[in-house]
């Protein structure tokens, strides 16, 4: 593929959204000086820091520049002062679930890999999550999250869940077509022994299996999955469902891989698609240097896949492979010896750049003498 100029607006957020944020940027510049394209970063605010200089959790400058962006790349939002208020009338996550709607971002899109060099940091048995890796995709602007909801004059609490077929079939076509590329399995996860939009999810996927004889598709209830998620992971290829579900699930299987710092993730719709970690905004860390970036890196990857630079995206998941296997990493994965957020970033940003005397670049990144980018 030929030379690319993109604009990408930067959400650093809440917490240590900035520092993961940084990382990921190095990485892709260091893409851009390798492989002469041109990124410009936009730089916005969301989240807490928003609402503290604005007093709205996704400014219309912020919505604007995204509208206006060929991809986003978010941090982390959310921030103790709000989240421990449950009065609150305005909160960071507002902003997240608006700009999902706004940038008709309906898919969610997580992959989950259990990597060899990190089994041990796995609260699961090795033998059980050894070889897993599978790809979820969560509805993301329909269901109970953006239902009616409200109290009524007695005091009981209501929150409506909705879904029409139109939004089941644009995200079930995707993970048909993620399934053929892949080992060609599918599972839908419902529960449609009770809810009547989980009976409409099963039959608009019963329909569209039909478009895709060569994905095996298999249906489990939301209660089954979660045990079968724990009890054999290497089960699931590609696993589809609704938005409360996928939330659970999806967070449920990062266990799977040792670290919330080692998930990415991509929100998608027909238009500009938006790229984070799973991991929340984790405020007790902040400026400390010991938050894992390389979920974020791994989300500024699949940035790449989305523009189409395959070999762009490759060279940046085999930097973090060799990060891995060198033991550069942050302290909840390396205890012994622990790496700062910026030192694995450096590394990796090494890495992408071919730079071929690993043990010298990873002395000098422990020595501090790093340099890059």
């Amino acid at each position: 593929m030929g030379i690319l100029s993109k604009r990408i607006v930067v959400l650093p957020g809440d917490g240590i959204g900035p520092e993961v944020c940084q990382e990921a940027v190095r990485a892709l510049k260091a893409v851009a000086d390798k492989f002469g394209h041109e990124f410009v970063f936009d730089y916005q605010l969301m989240g807490a820091c928003a609402i503290d200089a604005t007093g709205d959790p996704l400014p219309a400058a912020t919505l604007e520049a995204c509208r206006a962006a060929d991809a986003v790349l978010l941090g982390a939002i959310g921030d103790p002062k709000y989240d421990n208020n449950p009065s609150a009338q305005v909160r960071p996550e507002q902003g997240l679930l608006r700009l999902r709607k706004s940038l008709g971002l309906y898919a969610n899109i997580r992959p989950v890999t259990a990597y060899d060099r990190l089994l041990e940091h796995s609260p699961l048995k090795k033998d059980r999550i050894q070889g897993a890796d599978m790809l979820i995709f969560r509805e993301l602007t329909g269901g109970i999250y953006f239902g009616e909801k409200g109290r009524n004059a007695d005091g009981s609490a209501y929150d409506n869940c909705t879904y029409s077929r139109f939004e089941i079939e644009r995200i079930a076509h995707r993970a048909f077509r993620a399934a053929e590329t892949r080992r060609g399995k599918l599972t839908l996860v419902d529960k449609a022994n009770v809810l009547e939009t989980s009976r409409l999810w099963r039959e608009v996927v019963q329909d569209l299996a039909l478009q895709y004889p060569k994905v095996l598709v298999d249906y489990l209830f939301v209660d089954n999955a979660a045990m079968q998620i724990i009890l054999n992971p290497r089960q699931f290829d590609v696993i589809l469902t609704e938005n409360m579900f996928g939330d659970i699930i999806s967070d449920e299987a990062s266990v799977i891989a040792g670290s919330l710092g080692l998930l990415p993730s991509a929100s998608v719709g027909d238009e500009v698609a938006l790229f984070e970690p799973i991991h929340g905004s984790y405020p007790q860390a902040k400026g400390k240097g010991i938050a894992n970036p390389i979920a974020t890196i791994l989300s500024a990857a699949m940035l790449l896949e989305h523009f189409g630079l395959q070999e762009e995206a490759n060279s940046v998941k085999k930097a973090v492979d060799n990060a891995l296997e060198q033991g550069v990493l942050t302290p909840e994965l390396n205890a012994k010896s622990p790496y700062t957020t910026e030192q694995v970033g450096s590394f990796v940003a090494y890495g992408i750049l071919d730079i071929l005397d690993c043990q010298l670049h990873k002395n000098n990144i422990a020595l501090g003498l790093s340099t890059i980018i």
